[in-house]
């Protein structure tokens, strides 16, 4: 599971993957040029955490995507305090 933005507290998404590198790859590349992430240039991986199978990260993400933007921003910032683009740290 994966958040991603454009710049600090900018838009978010909140994603799902078994090849977290190989996906936000194709985030910073726009592959999929028809998507919300392509639209708001959102290519920043500002928060990812690993579950240990599928069905806790579609849980997990489903949660997530329901909570109010308040939580979203301090679960990144306790992790990532500066919204560093963790791309090359994967």
């Amino acid at each position: 599971m994966y958040i991603i933005t454009n710049k600090r507290d900018g838009v978010l998404y909140i994603g799902k993957t078994k090849r977290l590198k190989a996906r936000i790859y194709q985030h910073k590349n726009k592959a999929h040029l028809k998507t919300f992430s392509a639209r708001y240039n959102l290519d920043k991986l500002v928060y990812f955490e690993e579950s240990d199978t599928e069905d806790e990260t579609k849980l997990r993400e489903k949660r997530m995507k329901k909570w109010n933007r308040a939580w979203k921003i301090e679960l990144i910032e306790k992790s990532n305090p500066y919204w560093k683009d963790l791309y090359e740290e994967l």
